[in-house]
């Protein structure tokens, strides 16, 4: 996770008018981010469900090589069911799934999503925001050239993160000790905080200047079955204002500062230590 004071001046004073105070920009050595993600929707677009995106792939193919057609899992089955007999269910008066398409990098950690309603971008690698962004520009150009979209509706720019002590030498701290207050919530009382097997709370904060909004998820969750019990922060900022194709940059790039914001907001300096900040200069 870092915080990224990107593009101060073009979101105007909407940039100010934020609750999250500001901090260095930097990254940890040690990345609590399990995913980022953004989405981008707009106004169905039939022609995606009509015909595949060949062309579409073909101006992204040389960063996301791997193919995969997505739509038999959205109608429920599985996603090699055979062309025949997916043709057979459909003849019978069931209605076919939207087509939902991945393109994937080689190395697998990034994927763009594509149906009807919207495009997508999502990784489990993120480093920074300079390298989100340009990835993500390919895929949203070619959805411009190729489908034109009216306008985008809901966007959306989400980051993921998992706290667990053991990888940061942290096993015998309580939560209260690496969380602020306003997140610590019942795990800062003295007579709980061991025993406390669960929680999970959700706030809504709205950014002035119409601005946006953040969907702050956050509690205690168990990864997979044995695994240590760690620490989710899900931040998942979005507008569903209409927005014009020229002010999504601007928009992500506002959001992406205020993850940083929020992220340093939630922490205390013991966490943030552990997990070895390096300060970043721009670019």
């Amino acid at each position: 996770m870092r915080t990224e004071p990107d593009d101060q001046q073009s979101v105007g004073t909407s940039m100010e008018a934020t609750p999250f105070p500001e901090s260095d920009r930097i990254v940890y050595k040690k990345n609590p981010l399990v995913e980022v993600i953004c989405q981008l929707s707009f106004p169905s677009i039939l022609r995606v469900d009509i015909e595949p995106p060949a062309r579409f792939q073909e101006r992204i193919r040389s960063d996301f090589p791997i193919f995969r057609d997505k739509s038999n899992e959205r109608g429920g089955f599985p996603p090699d069911l055979p062309p025949p007999i997916a043709n057979i269910i459909w003849s019978s008066g069931r209605p076919r799934p939207q087509s939902a398409y991945d393109f994937v990098s080689a190395d697998g950690v990034w994927t763009v999503g594509l149906t009807r309603e919207f495009l997508s971008l999502s990784t489990s690698d993120y480093r920074r925001w300079e390298d989100f962004s340009n990835r993500l520009q390919g895929p949203l150009q070619s959805l411009i050239a190729e489908y034109a979209p009216a306008w985008f509706g809901r966007i959306g720019l989400r980051y993921q993160n998992l706290i667990r002590r053991s990888q940061l030498g942290l096993l015998n701290e309580p939560w209260s000790s690496l969380l602020q207050p306003h997140l610590s919530g019942i795990l800062s009382a003295t007579n709980l905080h061991a025993t406390v097997a669960a929680t999970a709370t959700q706030t809504t904060i709205k950014f002035e200047d119409q601005a946006g909004y953040v969907n702050i998820r956050h509690g205690l969750v168990q990864p997979a079955k044995g695994d240590e019990i760690a620490y989710l922060i899900d931040n998942d900022f979005f507008t569903d204002r209409q927005t014009r194709t020229e002010d999504v940059s601007r928009i992500l790039s506002f959001f992406n500062h205020q993850s940083g914001r929020l992220f340093r907001w939630c922490i205390t300096p013991l966490l943030h230590e552990a997990m070895g900040p390096d300060l970043l200069k721009p670019g």
